[in-house]
């Protein structure tokens, strides 16, 4: 990580149920659809459930949402690890920062801790991440966060209009 990465103070907690109008706005960002598995907006009803239901537990879920705070404990942003696979020691790592917040290191520092996570508590061999191969902001993020592209799936992701390539990263710990 870069010394600038150092000198950003933010950190990971889990959902609260206070979160819930400030995860409305984000999921229902249309904008932001096109880099993961959404193209529908959720209900306050839904979000209010999963914040509920969920446990907490990747090994109970085989997914876990941190929320992405800064110093003031202001949410910035969402990092996911979803599709874990407890016997294979690898999770899918997604992650949105609000716009305001993005290109000023924060997702880099959240990709480093997410990994310090998953490397210290989780003891995961694998995180990997699914990325559209013209989403260059994301490509390079995983970059020069440490993740190597592996392979290229054809017509892997359906934007409403048209099927796009994406590109596995992988970063082994």
């Amino acid at each position: 990580m870069t010394d600038s990465n150092s000198s950003i103070n933010i950190r990971l907690r889990a959902m609260e149920p206070e979160d819930l109008d400030w995860l409305y706005k984000l999921e229902n960002d249309s904008a932001i659809w096109n880099v993961g598995i959404t193209n529908v907006p959720y209900s306050r009803y839904a979000l209010h459930n999963y914040i509920a239901n969920a446990s907490n537990d990747i090994y109970i879920d085989k997914q876990v949402r941190l929320i992405l705070v800064d110093e003031a404990g202001g949410s910035i942003g969402i990092v996911d690890l979803v599709n874990f696979e407890p016997c294979h020691l690898r999770a899918e790592v997604g992650i949105v920062i609000e716009k305001r917040y993005r290109r000023k290191g924060f997702a880099m520092k959240a990709l480093q801790l997410v990994k310090e996570y998953a490397v210290s508590i989780l003891h995961i061999h694998q995180l990997f991440a699914v990325i559209d191969v013209s989403n260059s902001a994301s490509l390079t993020l995983f970059r020069k966060s440490g993740y190597k592209p592996s392979v290229e799936l054809k017509d892997w992701l359906y934007d409403g209009r048209e099927f796009r390539n994406a590109v596995i990263m992988q970063l082994f710990l």
